[in-house]
């Protein structure tokens, strides 16, 4: 028995391969590195391809089902947390497996996070804008303004990188229930619900929450030394599967760059973020030189969408965004093979008493 189902392949899958030895992300045969710039709308198309019957013009169709589901933001609760709102919310789409459901479930959390997000400062809701795509469509839809071509690259990036990553808790969550022959609804919901445990899509938030605790570069290594003397987690850094630097990281720094150059990021917190990540990862290096500790997908996930506009309270559901589409491809793979995931348990209670 492999407590956590570790090392068990449990699906076969052409979608994504996560090498964590290498330190290397592949999504249908394509490296994370080389898909760096690539419009999230591009990227459905590829992970879609062959479960769906794809319109040429995908992101015409994904901008109109964005038009669609605005009407459900009337049925907003915004005194929920952000994520147990817009999950109260796609539960209002109709739980089908057509690409109809599919581009309604990719919009819904792209449209209800902005829409939640304003109501629950005081503001009304940003109706979605077809003719821009579908990043910049969810930052104007959050602040109300058009969003320069740098921040809906970078927020694009975010949504690439985040897209797929092997048979994580959520993916599975969604395979397992696609296997029952439910919908696509249920299975993204089901993926959702474990996406929020804090193990799995919650780290981000308290990146930044770190960050706000040192204050300064000058008081990275003693506070950073200190946290690690305590047993402390140093948010940001180890993965469960690389054994190296996450590739996400490098997509996500990179992606920082134009925003920075454009002066649209504080340029003393990605200071403070580069001080604390150089001082963490020395300090890892020499207080636990038998494990491998570098930087992942959260450091630079916070600092980003921190840098766009989102509140820490949503980061969970801005990953939900990029992730949906993934959770639907292997939604349909794994239903495509009509095999139920069954796996059996160990009993290890008390033996039943013997009559005398």
């Amino acid at each position: 028995m492999k407590s956590g189902l570790e090392d068990v392949v449990a699906a076969e899958t052409i979608l994504s391969d996560v090498d964590g030895l290498a330190g290397r992300l592949i999504m249908r045969g394509v490296s994370l590195d080389d898909l760096a710039g690539t419009p999230y709308e591009q990227l459905l198309s590829l992970l879609w391809a062959g479960f769906f019957e794809l319109p040429q013009d995908l992101p015409g169709a994904l901008a109109r089902a964005r038009t669609e589901v605005f009407a459900h933001v009337a049925s907003a609760d915004p005194g929920l947390e952000p994520v147990d709102a817009i999950r109260a919310l796609m539960a209002l789409i109709p739980d089908g497996n057509d690409l109809e459901t599919a581009l309604r479930l990719v919009a819904a959390p792209a449209v209800f996070t902005p829409a939640v997000l304003r109501l629950k400062s005081g503001q009304q809701p940003v109706a979605p804008r077809p003719g821009l795509g579908h990043a910049a469509d969810i930052l104007q839809m959050l602040t109300g303004k058009t969003p320069s071509p740098q921040q809906a690259a970078a927020l694009d990036a975010y949504l690439v990188t985040v897209a797929d990553h092997g048979l994580n808790a959520s993916t599975f969550t969604a395979r397992v229930v696609a296997s029952t022959g439910a919908g696509l609804t249920s299975a993204v919901l089901a993926a959702l619900g474990a996406l929020k445990g804090p193990l799995h899509g919650g780290a981000p938030g308290p990146v930044l929450d770190m960050l706000d605790s040192i204050g300064t570069p000058a008081n990275a290594e003693p506070w950073l030394d200190a946290a690690l003397t305590r047993g402390d987690r140093l948010m940001g850094f180890g993965h469960r599967i690389y054994r190296v630097r996450d590739p996400r990281a490098d997509a996500l720094k990179l992606a920082l760059r134009p925003l920075i150059a454009a002066g649209e990021v504080d340029k003393d917190r990605v200071a403070l973020a580069e001080a604390v990540e150089t001082a963490a990862l020395a300090l890892l290096k020499r207080k636990k030189p038998d494990r491998p500790l570098e930087t992942n997908v959260e450091f630079y996930t916070a600092l980003l969408l921190e840098a766009l506009g989102f509140p820490r309270s949503a980061f969970t559901c801005v990953f939900t965004m990029g992730r949906t589409g993934g959770w639907i491809a292997h939604a349909k793979e794994q239903a495509a093979t009509g095999r139920l995931i069954r796996p059996q348990s160990r009993y290890v209670g008390p033996a039943p008493l013997q009559a005398a």
